[in-house]
């Protein structure tokens, strides 16, 4: 039994040169395969112990019992087809390989993205020269994924799934999809006049981003909103547009910096236990809201920005009777 000599020569050549593979293992898993499609062509032989041989200069395919040759008839054509098959399959593990070898270096940064599946769950991402996963975890929450849709992510990591292939894994929810947004928007960012301290969030629903420069006369802030707030309302944009982002700027006195993350509310006194990292914030009755935000979102991105567990204390509105009274809550 022969297969197409040209044919065989020519594929197996092609795997090696320009795949990088070597020709002793598509040799190896072409011989695997062969005794496999035997085996299923006859049920019989499946307890037998068989070898197969393959000719990597003719492509002559024999499969051996005890070194004797039981070829059967006719199978000449399955052994063609299954050498095919598994030379176009370690084609596609090569180019998979060699794709994710070149995303490997771009872990980190951002990319442009267009939907191609979603499932309900996991959306699936063309980036170019291959498919990302966008897994639910790394969603904005309520964002919807449409096909075609074109999204900007972040590339997270890529590991191996199930079956030991590379899978490239980007995110929306990352924070560091708000600190890349923001290097591409500001100059001052990128040639290091202006360095991002940290970034917290709740994707979808808000961020909090600490700045700082050393350079004297430069506001952070400033550069990160942008004339008439254009930076940060195109960052905002590429995050759906519901996500608010404030922009603080850093300051190594922590209660100061614990004043200006919990903005836009006016703060009163700040108590600090630096050990503990416990800080009581004491406010006007009418800026609690403003301390705490809906579902305590903003003093807990406030929290997390600074490291301290925050305590919000509200002041009571002073009156001709009484002295001003103060009751604590704990968010």
């Amino acid at each position: 039994m022969t297969i197409i000599k040209t044919e065989f020569t020519l594929a197996l050549n092609q795997v090696a040169t320009e795949r990088g593979i070597s020709p002793d293992d598509v040799i190896t898993s072409i011989e695997a395969a062969i005794i496999a499609a035997y085996k299923r062509e006859y049920p019989d032989k499946v307890d037998e112990e068989l070898v197969a041989k393959v000719d990597r200069s003719t492509g002559e395919s024999k499969i051996l019992k005890d070194e004797v040759d039981v070829t059967p008839p006719g199978f000449g054509r399955i052994a063609a087809q299954t050498a095919k098959q598994v030379i176009l399959q370690k084609i596609r593990e090569a180019e998979k390989k060699t794709v994710a070898s070149h995303f490997q270096t771009q872990i980190g940064s951002i990319l442009k993205s267009r939907v191609i599946k979603f499932d309900g769950y996991n959306a699936y991402l063309d980036i170019g020269k291959a498919e990302a996963l966008l897994p639910r975890e790394e969603q904005i929450k309520d964002e919807r994924y449409q096909v075609n849709d074109s999204f900007i992510v972040y590339l997270k990591e890529i590991n191996q799934d199930k079956f030991d292939n590379p899978r490239i894994i980007v995110s929306r929810s990352d924070p560091r999809l708000i600190e890349e947004l923001f290097k591409r928007e500001v100059p001052e960012i990128t040639n290091g006049t202006v360095v991002i301290k940290k970034v917290v969030r709740e994707p979808g629903e808000r961020a909090k981003m600490a700045v700082f420069s050393s350079q004297g006369g430069v506001d952070p802030v400033g550069a990160c909103v942008g004339q008439k707030g254009v930076r940060v309302q195109t960052v905002t944009d590429e995050l759906g547009g519901r996500e608010k982002i404030d922009i603080i700027q850093w300051n190594e006195d922590e209660k100061l910096f614990l004043i200006a993350a919990l903005q836009p509310a006016k703060i009163s006194e700040v108590e600090i236990d630096k050990e503990k990292r416990i800080a009581k914030v004491t406010v006007d009755e009418k800026e609690t809201p403003l301390a705490i935000g809906k579902g305590g979102i903003n003093v807990n991105l406030a929290s997390r920005l600074t490291d301290f567990e925050v305590n919000i204390v509200q002041k009571k509105a002073e009156t001709t009777e009484k002295a001003p009274e103060a009751e604590e809550k704990k968010v």
